[in-house]
This record gives structure tokens, C-alpha cells and sequence, in this order.
């Protein structure tokens, strides 16, 4: 299975009149800047079989960018355990209904690297998961039993704007 964790990119510090914070949408800028970065990452992510994104307007607006820009016609869903304030956790059983796919999770910053540390094994991701970072990651299919360690996840790449990919930690 690989995951492919991807924090929103840049949000309009300004929120919208009458609307709360889940209403922010990405910068233009924001918009040219992570297409450009999603597009240099397409040889990296094999197809995908399924996005998921936070309901906020920000991260469905780079869900559909990533989507886009990999040329991702099929499914794009928004799932309540990608909302900034859920437990990483959360995400947990969705993962393992999703044995031996690619997935595509977009969300919000802790979120992201807290997701990426607790599927690696460790007590917090060691680099700075900007707007617009993808860490990719590829986990066993197979879960042990309840009440046995999670199998670590491996790092395939962590790519945020602007800075060279790399491939370790």
C-alpha cells in the first residue's frame, strides 16, 4: 500500500465575510506554485486509486490540483478524519479497508506530520511539512493482530516546495 500525504497548499490569510475559517481558499499564487510541484512529482506516485481530502475549501481545492496535475480521473472524497483537530488515529481504519492501494490524503499541518510520524513508527516527523508538501510512503499490506506493533511505514520521498526532494530523513 502507499499513502501520500499532501498538506494544503498556501490559504488567503483573510477569511471570507460571514464565513469561518474552513471557507479559505488557496492564493493564486499558492495555485500556480503547487501545480508546478505536484506535476515534477508524477513520476513518483503510481496511479492512484483514491484521494482524500479534509472538507475545508483549501484542501479540496489541492486535492483537485494534486488530482489534476497526475492526471487523476477517478475518485476524490472528503473524509471527516482528514479535519484539522481529529485524531491521527482516525485515519487508521480507513487505511487498513484500503490494503494493497494508492492513496491520497489531504489535510492540514499537524495533522500531516503528526499522520506521517505515528505511520513511521516515531514520536514526531523529523522535518517541517510545509504548504504543499508531499511525503510519500509505502506500508506493509499486511496488519499483525490486534495488540501487535504496527509494521513501520517507509518513507519513499518527502518533497516540499522549493527544496530538493529527498528520499531519507
Amino acid at each position: 500500500m502507499k499513502v501520500f500525504l499532501v498538506r494544503h497548499g498556501d490559504a488567503d490569510a483573510e477569511i471570507p465575510e460571514g464565513l469561518g475559517d474552513e471557507a479559505r481558499a488557496l492564493t493564486a499564487k499558492a495555485r500556480l506554485a503547487v501545480s508546478a510541484h505536484f506535476a515534477g512529482l508524477a513520476d513518483r506516485v503510481p496511479a492512484i486509486d483514491l484521494v482524500l481530502t479534509s472538507p475545508l475549501v483549501r484542501a479540496v481545492q489541492t486535492a483537485q490540483i494534486f488530482s489534476a496535475a497526475l492526471k487523476h480521473e477517478g475518485l476524490l472524497k472528503v473524509h471527516r478524519s482528514l479535519l484539522p483537530d481529529m485524531p491521527v488515529g482516525a485515519i487508521e481504519t480507513l487505511l487498513n479497508e484500503q490494503v494493497g492501494k494508492t492513496l491520497v490524503l489531504v489535510g492540514h499541518q499537524p495533522s500531516m506530520g503528526a499522520m506521517a510520524a505515528h505511520l513511521m513508527g516515531m514520536q514526531s516527523f523529523p522535518k517541517q511539512v510545509a504548504p504543499g508538501t508531499v511525503v510519500g510512503l509505502e506500508r506493509a499490506d499486511e496488519q499483525p493482530p490486534e495488540g501487535v506493533p504496527a509494521i513501520p511505514a517507509r518513507l519513499l520521498f518527502y518533497s516540499a516546495p522549493g527544496q530538493p526532494l529527498l528520499e531519507g530523513l
